[in-house]
């Protein structure tokens, strides 16, 4: 199972990547753990800017919204690595 973090303060940005991660895991059919993130002293040891996605413990995306289309694209690669 691949832990995807996503960090965000709340702003509709970082809302948007959550959304767009659940739909992504979704529409593959994997099993992952999907943990929001968004103390801010959590955030700042992760990433510089939000929004951010993280699988396990490599940082994927930072500073954009990815389409859903890009996170599937993007965890697909990750798993045939894994």
């Amino acid at each position: 199972m691949v832990v995807i973090r996503v960090f965000g303060t709340g702003c509709p940005k970082c809302d948007e990547a959550y959304e767009n991660v659940k739909k992504a895991v979704e529409e593959l059919g994997i099993d992952a753990e999907i943990v929001k993130v968004s103390d801010i002293n959590e955030i700042s040891e992760w990433v510089f800017f939000t929004p951010g996605i993280a699988f396990d413990d490599e940082i994927i995306f930072e500073g954009e919204t990815p389409s859903v289309e890009d996170i599937k694209k993007e965890l697909k690669a990750y798993l045939e690595e894994k």
